[in-house]
């Protein structure tokens, strides 16, 4: 059997996951209420992975049109799969999340703003932006005095980090206010990490080459968080165009 490339690698480690990332199904409902988001509106997942957001998103909003958008395939078939009980009203797309089209009423997008960065994000969105909409977003966030493990953690994993107060300035920047916020820490965290250690452990016998890799890194990073599981956070931020 052939080693395994660095893509498929990743691919292995996260496939059977249900969450890419840090977050919970309370968050998109938190989202939605704050941003008044209308029963029959227009959502759309930015950077969706394997579905679990878009999956709440649908539930909390049974008369809306959910689109979600991811650039890898792998996660879109997943998606795909997933979303298939809602039927059509739920639609999976490969394709760039910085051109999304709309109008949507709500744009979600968990985790996955840096790769566009917060200004720069938030500027191409508003036009996808239906009036009234809203952009809900989580970004990695520095808490208030933070310990040498915490900083350890994003030094490795974020090292452009802010703090809240540096998020909020880049909102601006871009010409949007904030409506609500709130941080994700612990069990956000453990949804994520807890079953990703049991599934380096699955794969752990046997793995070489790019997998064996890709397991220590993510090893690596899990031990990281546990060094200091009350300081690590994301900021999930609801913000609209002024």
């Amino acid at each position: 059997m052939s080693e395994l490339t660095k893509e498929e690698a990743f691919l292995t480690l996260y496939t059977d996951l249900a969450r890419e990332g840090p977050g919970a199904a309370a968050d998109p409902a938190w989202a939605l209420s704050v941003a008044a988001t209308p029963a029959q509106a227009r959502i759309v997942d930015a950077g969706c992975g394997s579905g679990a957001d878009t999956v709440t998103l649908a539930k909390e909003r049974p008369k809306a049109r959910i689109e979600a958008v991811d650039k890898i395939g792998h996660f879109v078939a997943a998606a795909k799969r997933r979303t298939a009980p809602f039927g059509e009203r739920v639609q999976v797309r490969q394709g760039d999340m910085a051109r999304l089209e709309g109008p949507y009423d709500l744009i979600w997008c968990a985790g996955a703003i840096y790769f566009l960065g917060v200004t720069e994000g938030l500027r191409a969105w508003r036009s996808a932006l239906a009036p009234g909409g809203a952009v809900a977003f989580s970004e990695p966030c520095l808490l208030p005095r933070p310990s040498a493990a915490a900083r350890a953690f994003w030094a490795t994993e974020y090292p452009q980090i802010s703090d809240v107060a540096g998020i909020r300035a880049r909102v601006a920047e871009a010409g949007y206010r904030v409506l609500g916020e709130q941080m994700q820490v612990g069990d956000a965290w453990e949804a994520f990490y807890i079953p990703m250690a049991k599934r380096i452990a699955t794969l752990r016998p046997g793995a070489t080459g790019a997998l064996a890799e890709a397991l220590d890194a993510a090893e690596a990073e899990i031990a990281r968080w546990r060094a200091a599981p009350s300081e690590i956070a994301y900021a999930l931020m609801v913000v609209a165009p002024e």
